[in-house]
């Protein structure tokens, strides 16, 4: 599989303050790539996956403050879609926004999923010269979600980052987790949180919880 016909993950928090919500996640190690001149959006990268953050007062899909939903960037959507057509994703759809083209397909649970198509259109963005951290990675933490079919979906998108999964009863949620093999105590030293078995737990700006594992 073509490197260029896998989805990046792309965990989308909506936020009530995207500079605070920013500037959290440059100081734990993401580098912003792609920022609206406009304010209230901006694409952060790591060494393995990203991270969007949008405001949630302009959100035209009712996003609330501290939501954070699943999404992905990918080249090819056509090829994407075919490929999750194949493995029994058939309602996959292409259609255009103003911002570019997009994939929507219902995931498992019915979950609603997007994939933003990356574009070099950048009309009314900035782009960053942002150099990724590899010590850094977004690992998103599923709850609500049976591992098994949700292993297969993210198969067929070709993400190549580990997805962790909580309790599989009650509604669907995402929780923004990373892993770094940079030292927890030094990541400590720069944000606070507390060291757990599970890692470093940091509440940020949105008030709420960040894990960074190890």
């Amino acid at each position: 599989m073509n490197d260029l016909e896998n989805a990046v993950i792309r965990p989308l928090r909506f936020t009530a303050d995207v500079e605070a919500m920013q500037a959290f996640l440059e100081r734990l190690g993401l580098r912003s790539r792609i920022e609206s001149e406009r304010g209230g959006w901006v694409d952060m990268l790591t060494g393995r996956g990203m991270v969007a953050l949008h405001d949630a007062a302009s959100s035209s899909t009712g996003g609330q403050p501290g939501q954070t939903t699943l999404s992905f960037e990918a080249d090819k959507l056509d090829e994407l879609k075919d490929r999750l057509e194949q493995v029994g994703f058939v309602d996959a759809t292409v259609f255009d926004e103003a911002y570019g083209r997009v994939l929507s397909v219902s995931g498992p649970e019915g979950v609603v999923i997007w994939v933003d198509e990356r574009s070099d259109d950048l009309y009314g963005y900035k782009l960053h010269d942002a150099a990724p951290d590899d010590r850094w990675s977004v690992t998103p933490y599923l709850t609500g979600a049976d591992e098994a079919p949700w292993q297969r979906f993210l198969g067929a998108l070709g993400v190549q980052t580990v997805v962790r999964f909580g309790p599989a009863d009650g509604d669907f949620a995402v929780r923004l987790d990373l892993t770094t093999t940079e030292d927890l105590d030094d990541v400590q030293r720069r944000v606070g949180g507390s060291r757990t078995e599970a890692g470093l737990e940091i509440v940020d700006p949105d008030g709420q919880l960040v894990v960074v594992h190890g």
